[in-house]
């Protein structure tokens, strides 16, 4: 199986010029998680690809700082940055563990379609609430694929096999929202965009 930053790598340039799928649903996440951030938040964004999202939400917040496990979507990402000139975002090859992160350092972080591709996704949600400030709010979305379709479990394996296709996690919404939980977190807004297979949308408040 390809290690998570050598495959996104591989797929940086393909994936920056690929257009969002579903853009009804990409818009309610952003307006959802608008909704919960303030101006003087300071955001981390773990597995922001090539910067899109952060660069979104940048105007709503204080500062964002955005980590990828892949040095060539950082790179695009901060191509992007530069060109809008956007002085409050700053991108960095990274991951959550990485002890340039100071616990208690940020009002909220945030992770778009990363959980599922996590192999120790506890210690990652963990890991979230030690960074997070009292009350600070963590904010996921990712897709629940158990028992949605018995092609997946058997095509996987294989792409895997063939270095096509990264650690991927089958989870229903319920295993994800008792990881979520599980970990020092109350969950206080969920939503599915899209529905199916559901990609379920976390605010969850540190407790």
């Amino acid at each position: 199986m390809p290690k998570s930053g050598n495959f996104w790598d591989k797929h940086a340039e393909k994936y920056a010029k690929h257009p969002i799928k579903d853009m009804q649903s990409y818009n309610q996440t952003m307006d959802r998680t608008k909704a919960h951030l303030s101006t003087d938040d300071s955001v981390l964004e773990i597995g922001c690809g090539t910067g899109s999202t952060a660069l979104l939400l940048a105007g709503s917040v204080e500062q964002i700082t955005a980590y990828d496990t892949s040095a060539k979507m950082i790179d695009i990402a901060n191509a992007k940055a530069k060109d809008q000139q956007a002085l409050n975002v700053a991108f960095a090859k990274g991951t959550l563990f990485d002890d340039t992160l100071g616990e208690k350092s940020f009002n909220v972080v945030m992770a778009f379609n990363l959980l599922h591709l996590l192999e120790d996704m506890p210690s990652a949600i963990r890991r979230v609430n030690a960074l997070l400030k009292p009350d600070g709010l963590f904010i996921s979305k990712t897709v629940c694929m158990a028992g949605q379709s018995w092609v997946w479990p058997i095509v996987l394996p294989i792409m895997q096999f063939l270095r096509l296709a990264p650690f991927v996690r089958f989870l229903t919404t319920d295993e994800l929202e008792g990881s979520i939980t599980n970990e020092g977190f109350e969950i206080i807004e969920t939503g599915d965009y899209p529905a199916s297979p559901p990609s379920r949308f976390i605010v969850a408040k540190k407790t």
